[in-house]
């Protein structure tokens, strides 16, 4: 049998270790090749919970993580970093997840080595490169290097191909986050104790109707997190409804939140969420109010509306598909538009039942398949 193959597979937040895990363990069951972990820790704590769960032990931990550093400092500092890991791996391949500052780093450090990328979840436009910034150019900048392009659906894949790649380089296969919630959600079956960190506020808000918000893009900071937190002030005025927050720690939104929200009642601002535990707030709660790609995608596995507080995604899909609405960030708005939910059935129904664009849980399979064809040539 030929040597394995060496695919660095490189990620630093907890979006992209989630969307990445079932990768890498399919990868670990295929003699074919030998996964190399780098994680840059451009998220820590955050990104140590996924990896806890998912039993996976980086080979490489850069530790990256500095208070309020600066986008050119961050991206210096992977590029420079990231480049040395990939002198010592030697890797036949560089695997990158979505449109971070560590993705884009390393696929410009694979570039300069000239190791081909492979780019999973693949394809995201919202055409305007400040929202989401600065993922909309990180995606861009990775799209423009990568050798495999791994589409999430196919609005993606044709964003791809009206960028003039080849047709043969990008393969739809679904988003893996969907092979993520699958398993952590059986997970959760076998073994309720993983996410019974949530079981007091439930106690707490039984018989309310849960809203679930996360809040953390950078184009929000400033007046739009102060207006999202007015609406959530306003929507948990009703006697009927609790909103569970997991608070991102980035003190632009802390700060801003907890003068806000602090101390109402039917308010709980907790500290973010391991992965598990994230999971059983999608199952609980009746509405998802977000700012955050992946909820987009992961909420409408599990039937439950999402309303967007940004007034672009890179995920149209959804809108399309009527499981994701977009809704701004006015307060008036959000408000508006969560109270439609509640009190209109069939508005609620519309959205709930819609079917779900971002996959079916086999995308990892079909990403080491066409990695596997592609050593084959």
């Amino acid at each position: 049998m030929d040597k394995p193959q060496k695919i660095m597979v490189v990620f630093g937040t907890r979006p992209e270790a989630i969307k990445l895990f079932p990768v890498v363990a399919a990868l670990q069951a295929d003699p074919r090749f030998t996964p190399v972990v780098c994680v840059s820790a451009q998220h820590r704590q955050m990104l140590d919970q996924v990896l806890a769960i998912a039993g996976l032990v980086p080979d490489h931990d850069l530790d990256l993580m500095k208070p309020d550093q600066t986008l050119d400092g961050l991206t210096a500092a992977l590029l420079t970093e990231l480049g040395k890991v990939m002198d010592a791996v030697q890797p036949d391949r560089v695997m990158v997840q979505g449109d971070t500052a560590t993705a884009m780093a390393g696929a410009l450090a694979a570039y300069y080595r000239k190791v081909p990328v492979d780019h999973v979840e693949a394809g995201l436009r919202s055409g305007n490169i400040y929202h989401p910034w600065p993922e909309e150019v990180n995606r861009k900048i990775i799209g423009a290097i990568a050798s495999l392009h791994f589409a999430p659906t196919e609005v993606s894949e044709a964003a791809l191909l009206r960028e003039n790649v080849p047709a043969e380089r990008v393969l739809v296969t679904g988003n893996t986050v969907i092979d993520a919630l699958h398993w952590v959600t059986d997970r959760i079956k076998a073994d309720p104790a993983l996410a019974g960190g949530l079981a007091e506020l439930e106690a707490r808000f039984e018989g309310k109707r849960i809203i679930g918000v996360t809040s953390h893009r950078r184009e929000n900071f400033g007046g739009g997190m102060e207006a999202i937190a007015e609406a959530i002030r306003q929507i948990a005025a009703r006697p009927d409804v609790a909103v569970i927050f997991p608070v991102h720690l980035n003190p632009n939104v802390r700060a801003v939140m907890n003068t806000a929200l602090a101390g109402l009642d039917n308010v709980a601002l907790i500290e973010p969420l391991d992965y598990p535990h994230f999971a059983r707030l999608l199952s609980i709660a009746e509405i998802m109010l977000t700012d955050s790609g992946g909820v987009q995608e992961e909420a409408p596995a599990l039937g439950k509306p999402v309303l967007v507080m940004r007034e672009t995604t890179e995920r149209p899909e959804g809108v399309s598909a009527g499981t994701a609405r977009l809704v701004g960030t006015e307060t008036a708005t959000i408000v508006t538009e969560i109270f439609t939910l509640l009190d209109d059935k069939a508005a609620y129904a519309s959205m709930a039942q819609a079917h779900n664009p971002f996959g079916d849980g086999h995308a990892a399979r079909r990403i080491v398949e066409r990695l596997g064809n592609e050593i084959g040539r």
